[in-house]
């Protein structure tokens, strides 16, 4: 049985709108971090976490881009 976040399981409309949506994440973890790291005012603990979830959702959007570009037979 395949999880329920299986992309093959997903349609291209579908993958496309998630994975504006992790973009737009990812942006926002990235200007959250380099304001706590300007104001200095984040632990390292939390730092360290919003780069690890800000790597993973980089590694769903490479997924969703790869499973989005077709293969191209040369």
């Amino acid at each position: 049985m395949t999880a329920p976040s299986d992309l093959s399981m997903k349609n291209d409309d579908v993958l496309r709108v998630e994975l504006e949506v992790f973009r737009r994440e990812h942006r926002d973890l990235d200007d959250a971090i380099h304001a706590l790291v300007e104001r200095g005012t984040a632990d390292p603990l939390t730092l360290q976490r919003l780069k690890k979830r800000k790597l993973r959702l980089k590694d769903k959007i490479a997924q969703i881009e790869d499973r989005l570009t077709p293969d191209i037979i040369a």
